[in-house]
């Protein structure tokens, strides 16, 4: 039995008001409070544009917001940095919590685990997968996950609090198109260069591939190191989620 226990919770939100950002920014301060353990959120999220801090610096930052709200994503701006990235109902949201006095400190360490679990996880399902920017990505970073350098499959980001490091990000399982579509004219608003054709989805790799499928096995992947405890969001959360929504705004 792992000596490392972790709160799991596979509860999402809708996140029209920056609702479902606010529980993971919530999360990063209870735990960071020593008030909450270590904790893994898992679920489907809500159709959502999220922006990057640096993309409400550029110029065509309003109207990449309405052309998210044209297609029928919610804008929002989410905890970690990176620019615009896509979620909807075939993704998988991930946030991955984690208490440490020094949060500077092993900060690869934790985006090195968060990758693994999720090449680790893609193999299970029959996705083969590998960490690393690709040329011409959306979204770029070297933390990356993307199937045979070819198309883009997960982005990961990191915001760090005062005792505690959130990891969190979206794992694409179907309708790339979906991505692309709306990627296309927000990110011509942004000014960003890039190739839409990194755009895809890990059923591109295996048909018929069920978000429940990549759900268990990334699970399993983090039980193997690690006692989880099925959690639910407590109230006090979901208060000071309200309360930090707005933050999440645009």
């Amino acid at each position: 039995m792992p000596d490392r226990t972790i709160a799991l919770s596979r509860s999402g939100y809708e996140d029209s008001t920056g609702f479902d950002t606010g529980v993971s920014h919530a999360l990063l301060e209870r735990v960071s409070a020593g008030e909450l353990p270590e904790t893994f959120r898992i679920y489907r999220p809500s159709r959502v544009v999220a922006f990057g801090k640096h993309d409400r610096l550029v110029a065509g930052f309003d109207q990449a917001v309405e052309i998210a709200r044209d297609y029928g994503y919610d804008p929002i701006v989410r905890l970690p940095g990176g620019r615009a990235a896509v979620f909807h109902e075939e993704t998988i949201a991930f946030s991955w919590t984690i208490p440490t006095p020094d949060p500077i400190r092993n900060i690869r360490d934790r985006f090195h685990a968060a990758t693994d679990v999720l090449v680790r996880a893609l193999g299970h399902v029959g996705v083969s997968s590998a960490a690393g920017e690709i040329p011409g990505e959306y979204c770029p970073g070297e933390f990356s996950v993307h199937h045979a350098g070819r198309i883009k499959l997960a982005g990961i980001g990191q915001r760090l609090g005062r005792s505690a490091a959130h990891v969190g990000g979206v794992l694409v399982i179907g309708n790339g198109d979906a991505v692309r579509d709306v990627l296309v004219p927000t990110y011509d608003a942004l000014d960003i260069n890039w190739r839409p054709s990194t755009v895809g989805a890990a059923d591109d790799v295996v048909p018929g591939l069920t978000m429940e499928d990549v759900i268990d096995a990334i699970v399993r992947v983090v039980e193997e190191s690690a006692a989880l405890i099925p959690t639910e969001i407590d109230h006090v959360t979901l208060d000071r989620a309200a309360a930090l929504a707005p933050l999440h705004l645009p």
